[in-house]
């Protein structure tokens, strides 16, 4: 016993509320890890080609729209008669579909397919 307690004196880590940054060097290691996470957040955005056909999809499931006029540029209004709110049921159907949440100043910006896919796949977030 008295062996062991020696042993675990000599390999016993003190831990102390220390400012990190003085810990590791300035901060070094945190603005290497905030970099590399960046990074791969940039890196993580969605394939154009695969949200179009998921917007499509989304859009021709919409019980206002005929499925027949719907297009990869379809514009909400001019093109599958919706008005105002339709548009925001869809950008909300969009929201769920994807997984984030869309600034309600963005979404204002949401008026064709297009539109929408550009959004999405710019954004971060979407999954």
């Amino acid at each position: 016993m008295a062996d062991r307690n020696a042993l675990l004196k000599h390999l016993r880590v003190n831990v102390s509320a220390q400012n990190p940054s003085r810990v590791l060097g300035g901060g070094g290691l945190i603005q290497v890890f905030r970099r590399h996470f960046s990074e791969e957040v940039r890196g993580s955005f969605l394939d154009k080609s695969e949200v179009t056909d998921r917007v499509v999809t989304c859009v021709k499931n919409f019980q206002k729209v005929d499925p027949s006029k719907v297009t990869s540029c379809a514009h909400f209004q001019n093109d599958l008669g919706l008005d105002s709110l339709d548009t925001v049921e869809i950008v909300m159907a969009l929201e769920k579909e994807f997984g984030f949440e869309i600034p309600d100043n963005e979404a204002d910006k949401i008026s064709s397919i297009d539109l929408a896919v550009d959004f999405i796949t710019s954004h971060p977030q979407a999954k």
